[in-house]
């Protein structure tokens, strides 16, 4: 009953841009699936091959759509949800990455609801793999350690500022706590910047994420990320150079901080208009952790990108993982691993519609 209420509603909405022509509304979509195999993906030193949704990107699907209001002004929405493709099943919550309603003119947007932050939005350009589910550790590393040392990709209830001037791009998120002991607490703020001209990119942002103030020490946990990079293109060669620095501060007593910097690199080649070969290294330099325990994680990855069309690619990607003093490591940010190296491949079909 539900999935079927839910096709209805889309219906609908999609039935309603052709009776209101001032209206706009599209659906669209991306589907990336593939076969992936992982060494060491389980405690007993097992391999696996498997069916695996977003080897390039993650799937999903969704509605916008936009009102021109006069004078320059837009009203725009948009909800979109994930999709893990080897299943049929929903990613998350209906409608996790974004569900968001606001107005957008001449000096830029102002979105209320869930998206991805203003961090999200410009990392991302500056990412070789484009934070490919299994083979980036941009967003964050991999999931085996206390920490992933990395940015919050979206947030609930945030306003949203996003604007340009010439070649700059300029934007802040805030979430609300929504907490009653204290208006800051579960707070977050996302700051961004970016230039992008003649080939070249340069950014900076900010992050920082509150926690909830602890009653036995009057203290919460804050999170700040930074992040600087640069990418330069020329001819069929592109090349990335990008770096975070991540601290929590803890709100508990004789608690460490937790620090580590993430950098990253990567070259990208397109012999040819349809084909792209992109060879990429993560690197994380993990602190302020007992001695003989920092992993130190890196990881290599390469792909390979065969358009058939503006629409529909094919690729093939391998990558090899490797910590420090047999901590556990994992090529994908969201699979935990089970050893101190990891090797993969994956080969999938991408879709966009």
């Amino acid at each position: 009953m539900k999935r079927t209420s839910i096709a209805m509603a889309a219906a609908a909405m999609l039935t309603a841009a052709g009776v209101h022509a001032q209206s706009n509304v599209q659906m669209y979509g991306l589907l990336d699936l593939g076969v992936d195999y992982m060494s060491d993906a389980a405690a007993n030193g097992k391999s696996v091959t498997r069916v695996s949704s977003g080897g390039m990107n993650t799937s999903r699907w969704g509605l916008r759509g936009s009102e021109d209001l006069g004078g320059g002004l837009k009203a725009v929405w948009r909800l979109e949800g994930g999709i893990l493709m080897d299943t049929g099943a929903q990613d998350g919550n209906l409608f996790k990455r974004q569900a968001t309603v606001g107005l957008e003119g001449a000096y830029g947007s102002l979105l209320l609801g869930r998206s991805f932050t203003s961090v999200y939005d410009t990392v991302i350009r500056f990412d070789p793999m484009g934070f490919a589910p299994f083979y980036s550790w941009a967003t964050s590393g991999n999931a085996t350690g206390p920490s992933k040392y990395g940015m919050t990709t979206g947030f609930d209830n945030l306003v949203k500022y996003a604007g340009s001037t010439g070649a700059f791009k300029y934007g802040v998120t805030y979430a609300f706590g929504e907490q009653a002991a204290s208006s800051e607490d579960s707070a977050k703020i996302a700051a961004a910047v970016s230039y992008e001209a003649n080939g070249l990119g340069l950014m900076g942002t900010w992050e920082r994420i509150n926690g909830n103030t602890l009653v036995a020490t009057g203290r919460r946990d804050n999170t700040n990320a930074y992040h600087l990079g640069m990418y330069y293109e020329t001819g069929p060669f592109k090349v990335w150079l990008a770096g975070r620095n991540y601290g929590l501060e803890s709100g508990k007593a004789a608690t460490p901080d937790v620090k580590a910097n993430t950098y990253w690199t990567g070259l990208a080649y397109k012999p040819q208009p349809n084909v792209t070969l992109t060879g990429a290294i993560y690197y994380m330099d993990v602190r302020n952790v007992a001695a003989g325990k920092d992993a130190d994680p890196i990881m290599y990855v390469a792909r390979y990108r065969y358009a058939l069309s503006k629409r529909t690619d094919l690729y093939a990607t391998v990558g090899y993982a490797k910590a420090k003093h047999g901590q556990l490591v994992g090529l994908s940010r969201d699979d935990a691993g089970f050893a101190d190296a990891q090797h993969g491949a994956m080969v999938g079909i991408q879709h966009r519609f």
